[in-house]
């Protein structure tokens, strides 16, 4: 069943280096970094908030980038993204490693072995799902030739995870000189932009992938791999915007959720997590709905305004109140049952947030004879200013 992550309980962490000291250089990975960034930020996917994002260009230590990988491993538990584009390393031992500013061709040891990154997933990671996606090369030459001998995927796969990556076959470069973008970075932002025409509602991984290779094998690109482990293809990066219905669900038959060109997938409140995770699907909501926010004010026979609606998909925040969320799903054409779900998602969130709230306005007593944190700070608090 495909799912779309909770942006409060995930992360992502993109990694690209595109200035080397040793090997050809790769100016298009600055730039697949920074779009990856912020289509994963922005309102056409995810929507992570920003402090979930974490973008290392051009790391100078192995250090920086599994410290990095483990945080996030640790703050997430929903998913977690882990991204790398730049030169690929493969030693001796046919083991992967990521190239570093410093990294030299026959010096294994200047770069990042791959593995230090899938340990601290598999040891640290609190996340259900992972993803992984390597865009990246195993020789030093500009545009990058892949080996024939191993593929990428199976150098790179990890429990519980989706792993996608560029081919690993050598065939021609893997990005025009002077493209934006790398081509398998490049035909990603653009699927995850635009959309699968045909495809399912969300983009899921496994369809991602299956458009991917039409997309670069017509191109005359390398073929990407993919490796699937516990029903990761059926996780979602975002909405297929070549989906969207065209008919608004207004003009539909009421509560049409299902058959045909009206199928209508609506967020699932039972993979919401957080209050950012909610306002998210909240907005998802009227997008599937194919209403504008007036029309959903229309709809509502004034029970709600269009800056209502307004201000309940832009908070930061659990709404205080159910009565207008209510109203807003019946709206939009929510289906009854599913509206039940998404107040017992709400009532849970409230009162997981209003456990979590630190009493405020209580004075903080000190055990006797011991001074409070104020009095150790500041000494001669209690005796005036020095009188």
């Amino acid at each position: 069943m495909s799912a779309l992550p909770d942006p409060g309980a995930s992360r992502a962490v993109l990694v690209g280096t595109s200035r080397y000291h040793h090997l050809e250089q790769l100016p298009a990975v600055a730039n697949n970094l920074h779009a990856l960034a912020a289509l994963l930020r922005g309102p056409l996917l995810l929507q992570l908030p920003d402090q979930h994002v974490t973008v290392l260009e051009e790391p100078e230590t192995a250090h920086a980038v599994v410290g990095a990988v483990r945080r996030a491993a640790g703050e997430a538990t929903d998913t977690l993204i882990l991204y790398f584009a730049g030169h690929g390393l493969v030693d001796d031992q046919d083991e992967l490693s990521l190239g570093l500013p410093q990294s030299e061709a026959g010096c294994i040891e200047t770069a990042l072995p791959y593995n230090w990154l899938r340990q601290a997933l598999l040891r640290d990671s609190r996340a259900e799902r992972h993803v992984v996606i390597l865009d990246c090369c195993y020789s030093g030459r500009a545009l990058g030739r892949m080996s024939g001998e191993t593929g990428l995927a199976d150098h790179a796969v990890v429990e519980g995870s989706f792993l996608l990556a560029a081919a690993a076959e050598t065939r021609t470069a893997s990005a025009p000189v002077g493209s934006t973008y790398t081509a398998f970075t490049g035909a990603l932002l653009e699927t995850l932009r635009e959309g699968i025409p045909g495809g399912p509602a969300l983009l899921e991984l496994g369809a991602v992938y299956r458009h991917l290779r039409v997309t670069l094998e017509a191109r005359g690109r390398p073929v990407p791999q993919a490796r699937d482990r516990n029903s990761g293809a059926g996780l979602a990066l975002g909405r297929n915007h070549a989906y969207l219905p065209a008919v608004p669900a207004a003009a539909a038959a009421p509560r049409d959720v299902g058959g045909g060109a009206g199928e209508r997938l609506w967020p699932d409140p039972g993979a919401i997590r957080t209050g950012t995770g909610f306002v998210t699907a909240l907005a998802q909501v009227r997008v599937v709905s194919g209403l504008t926010q007036q029309a959903v004010s229309v709809r509502s026979g004034g029970r709600i305004s269009a800056s209502t609606v307004s201000r309940l998909l832009n908070r930061d925040t659990l709404p205080a109140r159910w009565q207008t969320t209510g109203v807003y799903l019946a709206t939009c054409g929510v289906p009854d049952e599913q509206v039940t779900r998404w107040r017992a998602v709400w009532e849970r969130l409230r009162t997981e947030t209003a456990s979590a709230e630190p009493a405020v306005g209580r004075p903080v007593r000190a055990e006797p004879g011991k001074r409070t944190l104020r009095e150790r700070a500041f000494p001669l608090a209690r005796r005036g200013r020095g009188h």
